[in-house]
């Protein structure tokens, strides 16, 4: 089904949000769709929803699959007005969302579904899920200009760091059990990445409720979202592996001219496996064995 806005879509598509996990994608460019949605797909998610321009083709499989929703810039303030018009229609559902050629791991998501971690989650009495941002990028980008390949893709398997976050409206005192993450391609080439723009780390995974408003720095208005952890012990975290800012700094004018190559001493290639991402330390599988 093709809904022309969010707003028909919460109209007349509401059953597609009655149970969850929901996978919310948003379009941006015309790379990888197919492989993004799909990738959620097999991850067990009730339902994948995407969002996308209208001139952007989507096989006749996936168009059955996902609810489409036509927004022609699917990034940016209408891509949080989106997120947040979900969430409002959406108690109690755990959502997710990404962009397109950025895929979700968590641990031991080869053999559990998203649907199994997230009960899990849940019985931790934990209502968000902190995800890092890990950039991927092709290793020859004489090759693959767009700094997109699936089959070749690299990561850096270190360079990440944490500070403390300030809390402006407590002395600048650091706010309890948050932090702020930072590396990968944002960290090495930060002189073209704005200040506000380098951190890695997501709330990607949440369960709506009645007021919670998603920021622009991918934050919620609930603090408690915001924490990596619960007070007593670690808790699970999940990865997003993400082209989106080596598409970003290949594509943008002021960067992609002084930007010869990604790949670095510490640039391996990424196996497209949760063992991998934990046994780097990308992500923390708490208490869930």
């Amino acid at each position: 089904m093709t809904y022309d806005s969010v707003e028909q879509f919460l109209r007349e598509g509401q059953a597609d949000l009655t149970k969850g996990p929901v996978a919310l994608i948003f379009v941006e460019d015309d790379i990888e769709i197919e492989s993004t949605l799909y990738h959620h797909l097999d991850l067990g998610f009730k339902k994948v929803v995407v969002f996308m321009p209208a001139a952007f083709p989507l096989s006749d499989e996936l168009a059955e699959l996902c609810p489409r929703i036509t927004m022609d810039a699917p990034r940016g303030q209408p891509m949080i007005d989106a997120v947040n018009k979900i969430i409002e229609a959406a108690p109690t559902v755990w959502l997710y969302y990404c962009f397109n050629a950025e895929y979700l791991f968590f641990p031991f998501c080869e053999t559990r579904g998203i649907g199994e971690m997230l009960a899990f989650h849940t019985e931790e009495q934990r209502d968000a899920m902190l995800t890092y941002v890990i950039d991927l990028y092709a290793p020859d980008l004489s090759v693959t200009p767009n700094a997109v390949s699936l089959e070749n893709a690299q990561l850096d398997r270190s360079g990440y760091y944490a500070l403390a976050r300030r809390d402006a409206d407590n002395h600048d005192h650091p706010k309890e059990r948050q932090l702020d993450f930072f590396g990968g391609l944002r960290w090495r080439f930060e002189e073209h990445i704005p200040a506000n723009k380098r951190k890695i780390d997501r709330i990607s995974i949440f369960r709506a409720k009645p007021g919670l408003q998603l920021r622009d720095d991918f934050t919620f208005t609930d603090e408690e979202y915001n924490t990596f952890a619960c007070p007593w012990h670690n808790n699970l975290t999940a990865a997003v592996c993400s082209f989106r800012t080596a598409k970003a700094l290949k594509a943008n004018p002021g960067s992609t001219f002084d930007i010869h190559q990604f790949a670095w001493h510490n640039s391996v290639r990424f196996d497209w496996h949760s063992r991998q991402l934990l046994d780097l330390g990308l992500m923390e599988p708490g208490q869930w064995f």
